[in-house]
């Protein structure tokens, strides 16, 4: 059985579409899945900062076309998509919940929700209220504030991210099929496929 790692953050759009198709891809091709939540900012930081200036001065065509080809993924995958009115996110508060989640076994669940609340419903994720009330809909306790402040919490994302970037990833979605074979972006989907195909 091929094992596909999916290290992701949750304020990014194209991560936002591929999360929506992942779990299917390995049903569909008997892949077990491995999520990894990393904070993409910090893996910017170290080895991808042209996105800074890429977002300090845009390209108005290819600004453009961004939108129209976000809306276009969006649709063939039936979601809702809209561009924030907070972005970039501070997206830390929320992927150390991911790893809340993860342990207590709904990891899923609450990255949709965090995804939905996001992409979806234009609701800002750096805020306490805001992933407190997505914990909580996914039946995550009232202590989930106090257990993504705890050091060992904050060490394991770190963690996931330092080890994306050793691996030679600079952005999410990042996916790796049996450890090496990476790929970088939702529209590399069909080329995951084709690589868990060939590892079955």
């Amino acid at each position: 059985m091929p094992t596909l790692e999916f290290f992701f953050d949750c304020g990014s759009p194209w991560t936002y579409l591929a999360f929506h198709k992942v779990e299917d891809l390995c049903e569909e091709t008997g892949a077990e899945l491995s999520w990894r939540p990393i904070l993409v900012g910090g893996v910017f930081n170290e080895v991808n900062r042209e996105v800074y200036a890429a977002r300090a001065e845009p390209n108005p065509l290819r600004a453009r076309y961004h939108a129209k080809d976000l809306e276009d993924w969006a649709r063939l995958y039936g979601l809702k998509i809209a561009w924030p009115s907070v972005f970039p996110v501070n997206s830390v508060k929320a992927m150390r919940g991911a790893i809340v989640a993860q342990d207590a076994g709904c990891l899923p669940a609450y990255a949709r929700a965090v995804f939905e609340r996001y992409w979806g419903e234009d609701g800002d994720i750096s805020q306490d209220d805001v992933i407190a009330e997505v914990a909580a809909s996914v039946g995550l306790d009232a202590g989930f504030l106090e257990a993504i402040a705890e050091p060992a919490i904050k060490e394991r994302l770190r963690a996931n991210t330092d080890e994306l970037i050793r691996r030679g990833g600079f952005g999410s979605p990042t996916l790796f099929v049996d450890g090496d074979d990476m790929f970088f972006g939702n529209d590399r989907l069909p080329l995951v496929r084709a690589s868990l195909e060939r590892h079955v």
